[in-house]
């Protein structure tokens, strides 16, 4: 599965930016989509996520702020960001999860895209 992440740039504080992830994958055997973000100097930390059933989860810093979404027939996942914070600078990356019917599952990462928020 190949992802390709775009829509990442500068922004004023309170500005909006959408983020596109369109994936090579199935949605058959993908299970759950998400962002990630890496402020510089920090860890990797989850965004948001997206399972096959649409069920939903986000990072408390982003709740009411963030929005994932999918488009099944584009094979596009999104991150509609809304008020954006200084804080919110980071690279952000696609993730993909394949999951088999054995079990077994393969993690997918996207290149990153860099969201900048001048306050």
């Amino acid at each position: 599965v190949q992802l390709q992440a775009s829509g990442g740039g500068l922004v004023q504080a309170g500005g909006s930016l959408r983020l596109s992830c369109r994936h090579s994958g199935s949605w058959f055997t993908i299970d759950k989509m998400a962002w990630y973000r890496q402020p510089p100097a920090k860890v990797r930390e989850l965004v948001a996520s997206i399972g096959r059933d649409d069920t939903t989860n986000y990072a408390d810093s982003v709740k009411g702020r963030f929005t994932i979404s999918r488009d099944t027939d584009k094979n596009t996942l999104f991150l509609q960001m809304n008020s954006l914070k200084a804080e919110d600078t980071a690279t952000y990356y696609c993730y993909a999860r394949d999951t088999y019917f054995s079990g077994a599952t393969d993690d997918y990462w996207g290149k990153g895209t860099q969201v900048t928020v001048s306050s």
